[in-house]
């Protein structure tokens, strides 16, 4: 306790030092420029992301399987770029350059969606209604230009979508965790404000008005939040980066793997390193602690040899040959959790495949809200973003006091359990997609014995609601439960990478969605382009399967695991923390 006081001392007084010499800057003062910045890329990028299956279909002349499975890699894409931004952030250039830059990319990309709607020669000429088969499709130029648009698209979220959080986080030093905490609060409206605008008001000009205006409006948005952005460049800290933390995590695996046959002794005694005098203050029984039993074979990195360390004052000689306890503890932490972490991707995959499958639903179905209004098809993914937020606001004040009277205060509900709740409800909500598609199967063909896809069937799109609300519960559930799980066992210096973690496992999930579909139409007659006489409730009942199967590797996991400080619920280390 003694050493972890004097560490805290030290740590506030070097966060004081840093106050002082960064006076003026930072603080509630950058929260204009960044919501700014927030609001009007997201927007932008939200609408987008959501009416590319729209818009690949009506001005691409793209088959609707097909545009679903190009906006599944898309969104893989997008979800993906943010770790290598993280990357670059942390390791090399910082935050500000990296998300300015990245603000400027995306603005590109939407003057290239702007051009493509306006200028007839970038995409092929519309289909005819007399001969819909007869579909010219893009030519290599006119598909170069799309896909250049995307590309950057992706470029542009991912220099932006968590490096402008962890920006935002910088502006606070000292340590203040309450500032910090209001700031994720108030970041997160806006980024959720931004999201629901977008994939409303913007859609429905692409949708209804002009596609050219709607993609001008998002280009405008985009160019008045990279003003916003620069406009407060004066008043933001800028942290020097610190390099990359993986380079220590790699050096474990080289030196345990170059020490394979390290021979122990006749007595198997071995010394393990903690790191030099210089460098570190740990007493005599901390230099003399073991590694953790589990993954033995990662301990060798940090057994000493000869020749490894300096005679002089004990640091390390060979980087690549002798790493501490701690860094490997560090390895071993991230090993632990990668189980859990995997069992993300299959609800990822359940779940894009689901919301992209459930705009063609939408294509087919009477979305009419009143004599003179229809609500766009990738405007029903918003019930997604206006579930996931009112569930999350009522978490902690209904779900989790509900908890703790039933469990009479003996289980806490830890993230992994909230993590395991959105595993159950994942599974309800593919469950409930089967069930109402039949429906619309039914209702497709005894109208008129199934007509095109493009035909209003005479079923309310509002039939969708309730599988796209249990979807955004399950995102609820899972993804914050994910973040704070991951946060809290990974090692320190990984922390900005630990909520990077659950967009990875979209990402992988985005791309799995695609090869999942792609393999339901080579195998089966399920997905025909024509979705009125497809068997997509087949299709979603094997979604619900794969679920169920995923729920219980999950629990299987989640038995097994063990947190890094040993307690069941996860809490000592969360007490210790806070001290």
């Amino acid at each position: 306790m003694r050493a972890t006081a004097v560490s805290v001392e030290s740590a506030d007084d070097e966060s004081q030092q840093h106050e002082t010499s960064v006076r003026g800057k930072g603080g509630w003062i950058t929260l204009p420029f960044l919501a700014g910045s927030v609001i009007g890329l997201g927007m932008a990028m939200s609408a987008t992301s959501s009416n590319l299956i729209v818009y690949l279909i009506k001005k691409y002349n793209v088959k609707s399987i097909d545009a679903a499975q190009i906006s599944n890699i898309v969104r893989g894409c997008m979800q993906l770029a943010p770790l290598a931004g993280a990357v670059v952030s942390d390791a090399y250039l910082g935050c500000y350059p990296v998300v300015a830059a990245a603000v400027a990319v995306s603005l590109l990309s939407f003057v290239l969606f702007t051009l493509t709607a306006a200028v007839p020669s970038l995409r092929p000429p519309p289909c005819s209604p007399a001969a819909p088969s007869s579909c010219q499709p893009a030519s290599a130029p006119q598909c170069a230009v799309l896909y250049a648009a995307v590309c950057l698209l992706a470029v542009g979220n991912g220099g932006t979508r968590y490096n402008m959080a962890t920006m935002g986080a910088d502006q606070f030093a000292g340590g203040d965790r309450r500032r910090r905490d209001a700031f994720f609060s108030w970041y997160f409206v806006c980024l959720y404000a931004a999201y629901a605008v977008g994939d409303t008001a913007l859609v429905y000009v692409q949708d209804s008005v002009s596609w050219a205006l709607g993609f001008g409006v998002c280009a405008a948005t985009t160019g008045l939040g990279l003003a916003s952005l620069v406009a407060g460049s004066r008043y933001y800290r800028r942290p020097v980066p610190k390099g990359s933390p993986f380079t220590a995590l790699a050096r474990v695996v080289v030196a345990a793997a170059r020490k394979a046959t390290l021979d122990l002794g006749p007595l198997g005694r071995v010394q393990y390193y903690h790191g030099s005098s210089r460098d570190t203050d740990t007493s005599a029984q901390e230099q003399d602690r073991a590694p953790s039993k589990r993954f033995r074979f990662l301990n060798r990195a940090a057994m000493v040899g000869p020749g490894d360390t300096n005679v002089q004052d004990g640091s390390v000689a060979k980087p690549w040959r002798l790493c501490t306890v701690q860094q490997v503890e560090d390895l071993k932490s991230l090993v632990r959790v990668l189980p859990l972490w995997s069992s993300g991707i299959l609800v990822s995959m359940t779940v894009n495949a689901q919301v992209s499958l459930t705009v063609l639903q939408a294509l087919t179905m009477d979305r009419a809200l009143g004599p003179r209004f229809a609500v766009p098809a990738a405007s029903m993914t918003v019930t997604v973003l206006a579930a996931f937020v009112i569930f999350a606001a009522l978490f902690d004040r209904a779900v989790v006091p509900l908890w703790d009277r039933l469990a009479g205060g003996r289980f806490k509900l830890t993230p992994l359990r909230r993590v395991g709740l959105g595993h159950a409800v994942n599974v309800g909500s593919m469950a409930v997609a089967a069930l109402v598609e039949r429906r619309r199967i039914r209702v497709a063909r005894a109208h008129a014995g199934g007509g095109p896809a493009v035909a209003a069937l005479p079923m309310s799109a509002l039939w969708l609601v309730a599988q796209l609300a249990l979807t955004g519960a399950e995102e609820a559930l899972h993804l914050p439960g994910n973040t704070a799980l991951f946060y809290r066992e990974f090692p320190a210096a990984l922390r900005s990478t630990a909520t990077a973690m659950p967009p990875l496992f979209i990402a992988v999930g985005s791309y799995l969605s695609t090869a999942f579909v792609d393999a339901v139409r080579r195998t089966t007659r399920w997905l025909p382009d024509d979705l009125n006489r497809s068997r997509l409730d087949c299709v979603y009942w094997a979604l619900t399967f794969v679920a169920a199967l995923n729920f219980g590797y999950f629990l299987v996991c989640a038995t097994m695991y063990q947190y890094k400080n040993g307690d069941a619920d996860g809490m000592d280390q969360e007490i210790l923390d806070e001290k």
